[in-house]
């Protein structure tokens, strides 16, 4: 059965049933107050005939990013099999990292992390087994992050692609630059080769992709269609040429995968050959990568009517294969290279950035910074006796 849901307004929870049903709005956690002028928007989520047996075997849920509308969804199980729809508001979300039991989340001037309020085997009413409150709020300046990880040491790790570089946190500063690419002369705001991409292996930073190897600014965007490139951290070497706006670089089992987002193409890096092996096409435009055991996950948006996602061989494949872009999650099998399964969203909600997996946990939620209930959820940490 083909599962549907709807929502509408500035909904934060839902649980979708065997029919199409109109979710009432609950007060929004925006501001956006019933009768205060904002026009009630909608979008449809639809998960195709397995993906919640899928997602119920693998004992996992997932996290994705949405920008254009600023929110983060929580993708879980409920008991009755049914899939559990969870949903917060973050100005321009976009960088997601699971890291044991926190979250980290880039959003347009502030890097978040968020903690798990729960303790081992407890559930929050209604069967919520993770329930991510946030902690800390690093204030960066909009640095247009892209991808967040974590490091052996712990240290946070970002591509600040304004500046061209990767950075950390800092306590008095609005980043600390960690590492850019050779090419680049100056660390200025200038976007000047979209870095955007970061693969880490044995918990370090390993790989990078940029839209081009440009620097001046905003030099990428004369690049879109061929000048992507990954560049190997350690070296500073560039490892793969000719990408049409590469995205989330990822080391699984050994082997270096990414996003062809201009082609449509998922696929890995022979880092030997420095050519990139195509292994599935998907109907959009690709941003965000995640694994799970012998799946990869992959976000599609629809792409935008404007010069940046116009004029990509994108939309050639796309006509060749009679499709239109969607927008949602494809799940890949490595096995195969087959789409086996996939959750699409209709309406509103027309761009996805990031995708993560939560390990273990069944039934996600989280507290957003909007609403009264971050003032009420209270957690003691252990002290001295």
């Amino acid at each position: 059965m083909i599962e549907k849901e709807r929502f509408s307004g500035a909904g934060q929870v839902a649980d979708t049933t065997d029919a199409e049903t109109q979710i009432p709005a609950p007060p929004a956690e925006d501001g956006e107050a019933a009768g205060g002028g904002q026009p009630e928007v909608a979008f449809e989520l639809t998960a195709s005939r397995q993906f919640n047996n899928w997602l119920a075997e693998q004992a996992a849920s997932l996290a994705f990013s949405t920008y254009r509308i600023g929110k983060v969804f929580l993708i879980g199980m409920r008991p009755d099999g049914r899939l559990s729809v969870f949903e917060r508001s973050f100005e321009r979300a976009m960088g997601l990292c699971v890291s044991g039991k926190s979250l980290y989340l880039s959003t347009l001037y502030q890097l978040w992390r968020f903690e798990d309020a729960m303790e081992p085997g407890q559930l929050a009413a209604g069967g919520y087994d993770r329930l991510y409150v946030p902690q800390v709020a690093y204030v960066t300046g909009d640095l247009d992050i892209h991808d967040v990880a974590i490091d052996a040491d712990g240290q946070v790790v970002f591509v600040n692609t304004l500046f061209s570089c990767l950075a950390t946190t800092g306590d008095s500063h609005s980043f600390v630059p960690l590492w850019w690419p050779p090419f680049i002369t100056k660390l200025a705001a200038e976007d000047r080769c979209h870095l955007n991409g970061l693969a880490m292996a044995d918990g370090r930073p390993k790989y990078v992709t940029a839209v081009s190897r440009s620097d001046v600014n905003e030099g990428w965007r004369d690049r879109r269609r061929d000048g992507g490139i990954v560049i190997d951290v350690d070296s500073g070497e560039i490892v793969c040429t000719g990408l049409s706006m590469p995205h989330s670089p990822r080391v699984h089992d050994g082997r270096l995968w990414l996003l062809d987002s201009g082609t449509g193409f998922f696929g890995f890096v022979d880092t030997e050959t420095g050519t990139f092996e195509r292994v599935a096409f998907c109907p959009g435009y690709l941003r965000g990568l995640a694994f799970l055991g012998d799946f990869a996950i992959v976000d599609l948006s629809k792409g935008r009517e404007n010069r940046t996602f116009s004029g990509l061989e994108l939309d050639d494949n796309l006509a060749a294969r009679d499709a239109e872009p969607r927008c949602g999650l494809s799940v890949i099998d490595l096995r195969s290279s087959d789409v086996v399964h996939n959750l699409r969203l209709e309406g509103v909600v027309d761009e996805l950035y990031d995708v993560s997996v939560i390990l273990g946990v069944r039934r996600p939620m989280a507290i957003g910074v909007k609403s009264d209930e971050v003032r009420r959820v209270l957690t003691i940490g252990e002290g001295e006796t």
